[in-house]
């Protein structure tokens, strides 16, 4: 695609801004370890909402979600709508527990519910996560769309990625990253809106585009053989999958932690579920528009498609910028709560009396490793799916549903214990392997009729629903037949162990402020899922 010189004064301008914001909040940070990694805990609602949104919506929301769009619909759309509902869960039931606690990382608050194990477990499977799913979906996701717009390979636009990326980050640390996203949030959304506006214009508006597309397009709810969306995995599956990322993952829990407050994290975590309205709207339905207007682009090709064929001289800038804004926010992200994990959950635990300055620099080293593992995991992506967000959400389907297990388990039920919460883990972790590693098997050379093949061939969301009461049982059954953790242990980690002071907040109004944005939100999900049932 040919950009004009206002496309590329505009993109030049984004650029600018995020770096002037990023190294003006690097020189204010407080130069201890609260500082850099969490933005010394004194951020307002705004911004963490902001943040949080950023954070998730990323390139393989706009690859992927308009590429599923493209093949299907609006069901892929059930993971954004479910998500406006699980970050009320974070910000009325998890975030109170991590903000009393002062922990660092969600490791750091297992190994206080349960033991060292648990933290160990989770750290490490947390930085494993992170390059099977977010660093290498996300560069391969931008990868695609720079090779579509200005024809970089692959590999050459990772690179780039991570170099400018990495800047910022690394100098500003966490506030640079929340702050810089607060600009990249409004560059995206408004980005999409106006690529949206103008399809639809395209296309002739919202009326034809519905008769020009089949009606199953238009029902979120898919009968229970449906290889990707079967309504009984989005009910049952998906909640699991969102508990885990939006509640117990660093990746978009640092943020909450990063608050000044419980109310402060908690209105922003319901001004995040507001926003994450919007990406059916701006992110599944181009892909729809694609669908009609290009007949020939299929899949993941839908949403640079619509930049390079439909959009004018001057607006191209701005969707560029809005997609390079949702790549840089989710790299920047990462490589913060990367850094972070193995710097607090790692290295500071095995050598307690290091300095500040020697954890950042160990905490930069960790997070390259993690960004080249990520690179050279790319070329895997495309053998499991072909639509980039349904593997995303898929890997995510393996690695889940245990660490949601004992964290729910942790919090409502005070008998869970350690040996329960670690056979969990490792049963999830040995079933969810045998399942990531069987379906890339059965991909090269179909398996032989059996177990295995009917885990393999069995929808990712209701693998996710399996596995969560499989590892839920084991906890149960292990907890009840070990001796029960003390009292003194649970102290303000449990519901039943927190006395009602300490639940209340500070800020009687603000609570019921957000009481009533909180109700205000589920009954606006509701009404769309109703409309678009």
């Amino acid at each position: 695609m040919n950009l004009s010189t206002l496309d590329l004064i505009v993109i030049g301008l984004y650029f600018v801004a995020v770096f002037a914001i990023g190294f003006y909040f690097a020189r204010r940070r407080k130069a201890d370890a609260a500082g850099y990694f969490l933005a010394g805990r004194d951020v307002g609602w705004f911004a963490i909402g902001c943040s949080l949104f950023a954070t998730n919506i990323s390139s393989e929301h706009f690859v992927g979600l308009a590429g599923s769009g493209a093949a299907g619909g609006l069901a892929v759309g059930h993971f954004e709508w479910l998500a406006c509902l699980i970050v009320l869960l974070l910000g009325w039931l998890f975030a109170p527990f991590y903000l009393r606690s002062q922990v660092y990382t969600m490791p750091e608050f297992l190994e206080r519910r349960y033991d060292a194990a648990s933290r160990w477990y989770l750290t490490g499977v947390s930085i494993v996560a992170y390059v099977l799913t977010k660093v290498s979906v996300t560069l391969l996701a931008g990868a695609l769309l720079l090779n579509a717009l200005v024809g970089w390979d692959v590999y050459t636009s990772a690179i780039v990625m991570v170099i400018v990326t990495g800047i910022y980050t690394i100098f500003g640390g966490l506030t640079a990253v929340i702050y810089t996203e607060v600009v990249q949030a409004v560059i995206l959304v408004g980005g999409a809106i106006v690529l949206t506006l103008l399809g639809l214009n395209e296309v002739g508006g919202w009326n034809q585009l519905v008769a020009k597309t089949p009606p199953e397009f238009w029902s979120m709810f898919k009968p229970m053989d449906h290889p990707n969306f079967p309504w009984t995995g989005i009910i049952f599956g998906a909640p699991i999958l969102g508990i885990w990322y939006w509640c117990t993952d660093q990746y978009i829990v640092q943020r909450v932690l990063s608050a000044r407050g419980i109310e402060q994290a908690r209105s922003g975590a319901i001004f995040a579920g507001y926003l994450k309205i919007l990406p059916v709207f701006i992110l599944v339905l181009p892909g729809v528009i694609a669908h009609v207007l290009y007949p020939d682009v299929a899949g993941d090709q839908a949403y640079p498609a619509l930049v390079t064929r439909l959009l004018p001289t001057g607006v191209k800038g701005i969707v560029i910028a809005s997609l390079l804004a949702a790549l840089m926010s989710s790299l920047a992200s990462c490589f913060n709560s990367a850094s972070t994990l193995f710097t607090m959950d790692i290295y500071k635990k095995l050598k307690p009396a290091v300095t500040d300055d020697r954890l950042v620099f160990v905490g930069r080293i960790a997070t390259a490793v993690v960004v080249l593992l990520g690179i050279l995991w790319v070329p895997f992506i495309k053998v499991i799916s072909s639509q980039l967000y349904v593997y995303l959400q898929s890997v995510q389907a393996y690695i889940s549903p245990p660490i949601a297990a004992v964290f729910l388990f942790g919090l409502l039920w005070s008998r869970a214990n350690s040996r329960g919460s670690i056979s969990a883990l490792l049963t999830g972790l040995v079933l969810g392997s045998t399942r990531l590693i069987g379906e890339l098997l059965h991909k090269q050379a179909p398996l032989a009729d059996g177990p295995l093949r009917w885990m393999v061939e069995m929808n990712f969301l209701h693998f996710a629903t399996f596995l969560f009461v499989i590892c839920s049982l084991v906890l149960i059954a292990v907890s009840l037949a070990t001796p029960a953790p003390s009292a003194a242990s649970l102290n303000g980690l449990t519901f039943a162990h927190t006395p009602r002071a300490a639940q209340l907040t500070g800020d009687p109004a603000a609570h019921r402020r957000n009481v009533v944005l909180s109700l205000l939100l589920a009954a606006i999900v509701v009404t769309l899922w109703a409309i678009f049932f």
